[in-house]
């Protein structure tokens, strides 16, 4: 009598053991996949913005924590070197306003504080409208490059619906905004050298 009561909650216990193995097998398997995914989409976009250098950019990478674009954020700053000196940082950081949150975002900047480009790495703007700000939906964040914080003028970093020089989106006016406003305070953040590595000097 008692082995009949034993044997299913045996059964049942050796089902949710091998039930829970496969499960977390299963998460560590798609964690691994997924960061590799990450991982390979920003050696991409690295790739569009800066490809001249000779370090190991990925392994050269720090982390600042410092407040930007009003939120209290850890900074990722990939130092691109030639011959031993820096000559760009391409900066991984998050501007929270977008139209429907955060919006990861890639700037490069070089040494006399010009920006190299912006990429996109991941958002969740509204598909059609907001999501132009990808490349391979519209060329418009590619204008970005060439740009500084006198190029053009501090009252000009703005969407022209806001009395800039920045055309917006047909229909969405936020996203287009954040990435202005985003990519001019990394520029400013990037004047005061608080990006910069302290632990190389």
């Amino acid at each position: 009598m008692i082995k009949e009561i034993l044997k299913p909650g045996l059964l049942l216990l050796i089902f949710t053991i091998i039930s829970i193995f496969f499960v977390s097998w299963t998460q560590n398997t798609t964690q691994e996949q997924i960061q590799h995914n990450e991982e390979q989409l920003l050696i991409k976009r690295l790739a569009e913005l800066v490809s001249n250098y000779d370090n190991d950019i990925l392994k050269d990478k720090y982390t600042q924590l410092l407040t930007l674009h009003g939120v209290h954020q850890s900074i990722n700053i990939y130092p691109a070197k030639r011959n031993g000196q820096v000559f760009a940082h391409l900066i991984e950081h998050t501007y929270p306003n977008g139209y429907n949150g955060n919006i990861l975002l890639l700037t490069g900047i070089s040494s006399d504080q010009t920006l190299l480009g912006v990429r996109v790495i991941a958002h969740k703007e509204t598909p059609g409208l907001g999501d132009k700000i990808e490349t391979r939906k519209s060329d418009w964040i590619k204008k970005f490059t060439g740009l500084s914080l006198s190029n053009p003028g501090p009252d000009n970093w703005k969407v022209k619906r806001d009395g800039g020089v920045f055309e917006a989106f047909t229909g969405a006016t936020i996203t287009p905004r954040a990435i202005v406003t985003a990519s001019h305070q990394v520029l400013e953040l990037f004047s005061k050298q608080a990006l910069l590595d302290k632990s190389a000097k």
